[in-house]
């Protein structure tokens, strides 16, 4: 079983802010596949339990705000006995173009405060699967201010092709692994 958990702020204030690319991607992949989400107390946010290309997953979108995102994440992984090696983690990097996608195995947080909470309630291990959505590149604007504002309108017809990529990107991903997914979408 697999977790994928996307990075993102919950209510209609930043449904679509730069921030939420993690969300807008699990939002995109439910549609595609006719799979709903549930609000969860205990998880402290949105999970689905559903099957796609062939492999049983989880997909949570957290409600503890960006900075709070491991305690969501810790939950579900606690609950459902899943291994830091089954946990994606799909989030906005500021660094990267918007229309540009990454996965990533390890690393540091890179300045994204959710990947930094997660790395925080894993121990400080920061072992586990990410994949990046570019929203860059950043204005004048100091970074929080930046990720928090709404997409253009430009960005946001970008933003299309970059979901139905994340959801062809996530196929390779559970069936071929981290390394087959970054030499094909890299």
């Amino acid at each position: 079983m697999k977790l994928i958990v996307g990075l993102g702020n919950h209510g209609d204030k930043y449904k679509f802010t730069r921030h939420n690319a993690g969300f807008m991607s699990l939002d995109y992949i439910a549609i595609k596949h006719n799979f709903d989400f549930s609000f969860e107390s205990k998880f402290k946010g949105e999970i689905a339990k559903t099957n796609i290309f062939d492999e049983s997953v989880i997909f949570l979108k957290p409600h503890t705000y960006m900075n709070l995102s491991g305690e969501s994440v810790i939950a579900v992984m606690n609950f459902f006995k899943i291994q830091k090696q089954d946990l994606l983690i799909i989030h906005d990097d500021i660094d990267m173009p918007v229309g540009k996608i990454r996965f990533r195995a390890k690393g540091s947080d890179g300045g994204q405060k959710g990947i930094r909470s997660i790395i925080q309630v894993l121990g400080g291990d920061n072992n586990f699967d990410r994949l990046k959505i570019g929203i860059g590149p950043q204005l004048n604007l100091s970074a929080e201010a930046y990720v928090l504002q709404n997409f253009s309108d430009e960005q946001l017809k970008e933003l299309k092709n970059v979901l139905s990529r994340v959801e062809e990107s996530l196929k390779v991903y559970l069936k071929d692994g981290i390394n087959a997914a970054q030499s094909k979408f890299n």
